[in-house]
């Protein structure tokens, strides 16, 4: 592999990588606060449907943006009624914002657009263009230094950069901050955050706020700007990819980061490197399309039990009277 196609492959891994890593932190903070939420998937099939619908209808992809943040809040509020309100079971909730989702988008797509339950294509100010960071031209004639500033940092879309910057953001709010502190208190100790006074219900409703604000932003990302539009189940599996890497990275922001850039490279190496001829059989696409699921199950098999989760993950609190 020459420094050129590493370079493309580096620069597929980031795009790549993230729809994945704003998932995966979304469900960083739900999860922190004890909320567990495999609805990610569906959160971000109707931000990206919704952000689609509403660029393509508008020709505005800032107004198509705040569209997918609101049907994934409106997604997030429904969990946390049922969740949080209702006491229900978290993971049934779960489910059935995905299936929801899976649904609607499909039928409201077919009823506005007529195109097969997909929408129209995003042309023009309709899209997330690449942003062209300032030196390019300056460093472009330097060794190594050049390229990869030019074609592996710079170009990409600006809710990329916003992906990246939540990562160091997360950490300072969870581990330097007071609300970090009782947003990590509420998911290992409800009780004593209740006894302090503060409310586990607001705390636990702003995790779940701020976990349908990122799947939003994830989800208008994969159809405004990965992609130029949307199609039936665009998501593909993405929002449980993110829950693996959640659990290889033990809820922590900076190894969310690398596990979300290991699974972006597995997908960036298998759109690149199709029936790999190694003399003796042929790797078929198939299987190379099936890396970053195969590598999803070798987690979830390998690391769910020693990745300790929140301790009152799950479990509805009951305020004792």
């Amino acid at each position: 592999m020459d420094f050129a196609t590493l370079l493309q492959v580096l620069d597929s891994t980031v795009r790549l990588a993230t729809p994945l890593l704003l998932a995966c932190l979304a469900g960083l903070y739900s999860e922190r606060a004890g909320i567990f939420d495999i609805g990610l998937e569906g959160k971000m099939l109707a931000a990206a449907f919704f952000s689609a619908a509403i660029a393509a209808i508008t020709g505005d992809v800032w107004m198509g943006l705040g569209a997918g943040i609101l049907a994934s809040l409106a997604l997030s509020v429904l969990h946390g009624l049922a969740s949080i309100t209702f006491r229900g079971n978290q993971l049934i909730s779960g489910v059935a914002i995905n299936f929801l989702a899976a649904g609607l988008t499909v039928l409201i797509a077919q009823d506005w657009f007529s195109q097969g339950g997909r929408t129209s294509s995003l042309i023009g100010e309709g899209r997330f263009e690449g942003i062209t960071l300032p030196g390019v031209e300056a460093v472009a004639g330097i060794p190594l230094i050049g390229p990869i500033y030019g074609e592996l940092i710079s170009g990409h879309s600006i809710l990329v950069y916003v992906a990246f910057a939540m990562v160091p953001l997360t950490w300072w709010l969870l581990y330097r901050t007071r609300f970090g502190l009782r947003l990590r208190a509420v998911g290992e100790a409800p009780e004593a955050v209740d006894t302090a006074g503060i409310s586990v219900v607001g705390l636990r409703y702003i995790a779940v706020g701020i976990c349908g604000v990122l799947c939003g932003i994830a989800g208008a990302y994969l159809a405004t700007a990965l992609q130029a539009g949307f199609v039936k189940d665009m998501t593909a599996g993405r929002g449980f990819i993110a829950l693996a890497a959640l659990i290889f990275a033990k809820w922590r922001p900076w190894y969310a980061l690398y596990a979300c850039l290991l699974f972006g490279l597995l997908q960036a190496v298998a759109l690149r490197y199709q029936n790999i001829d190694l003399g003796a059989f042929v790797v078929p696409v198939q299987f190379m399309d099936a890396l970053p699921y195969i590598l999803t199950v070798v987690i979830l098999a390998g690391f769910v039990g020693k990745a300790i989760p929140p301790r009152a993950g799950g479990e509805p609190y009951v305020k004792e009277r």
